[in-house]
């Protein structure tokens, strides 16, 4: 009984050292924090300075303060709008392809996620990186431009004919969109991995 009550002890040690102190009581100088100065997706910390929600898809979340050592936030917005695009393209490929549509001949009815980039061999995995390249080729400087981060001059025209508030309504979507493809197209990956099934199955 004695071990037990020991082990009990030292875990909750160990655990109030992961709690989060209350900050909507604590005290900066003589300043103390209101609503705003938290974090909207974990409202127990504080928010990072940098992300006051004035760009699409802010909601303070960042755990690991890595806003802090950015001195341009516009790469890491570039990252993630790029990475989230590429995703949502993969998940619906990755469906699309085990529901059966598919371009015609042998070549192209594999379903494995892994197994079909062997089956079409070098010919169209060449022609899909060279795309790839010259996409990144003709945007990257705009990287570390004052632009809109995702602004590759596609479907462009359209977006400008909305109002600001519109404009900012439907960038948050993507990178919301594109958040969740992430997630998906990890979780299909996972899935394929251990348990070497199709998604649909």
């Amino acid at each position: 009984m004695m071990m037990k009550s020991a082990i009990l002890s030292l875990l909750l040690a160990s655990a109030s050292a992961f709690a989060p102190a209350s900050q909507t009581a604590q005290r900066v100088g003589s300043v103390s924090l209101n609503a705003e100065e938290m974090s909207k997706s974990i409202p127990f910390l504080v928010r990072p300075e940098k992300l006051d929600g004035s760009v699409p898809g802010d909601m303070g979340f960042d755990p690991m303060r890595l806003s802090d050592i950015q001195t341009d936030l516009n790469y890491a917005r570039w990252s993630e709008i790029k990475h989230g695009r590429i995703c949502m393209l993969a998940i619906v490929g990755i469906l699309v392809q085990q529901a059966g549509i598919h371009f015609p001949g042998d070549a192209y009815t594999n379903s494995d996620i892994f197994g079909a980039i062997k089956s079409v061999g070098w010919g169209p995995n060449l022609q899909i990186f060279l795309f790839i390249g010259m996409v990144e080729a003709s945007t990257f400087y705009k990287h570390y431009a004052d632009g809109t981060p995702g602004d590759i001059g596609w479907g462009t025209n359209e977006l400008t004919k909305l109002d600001a508030k519109e404009q900012f309504k439907r960038q948050e979507q993507e990178v919301v969109h594109g958040r969740l493809a992430m997630i998906a197209f990890t979780g299909a990956i996972v899935q394929t991995l251990l348990f070497d099934k199709p998604l649909l199955g």
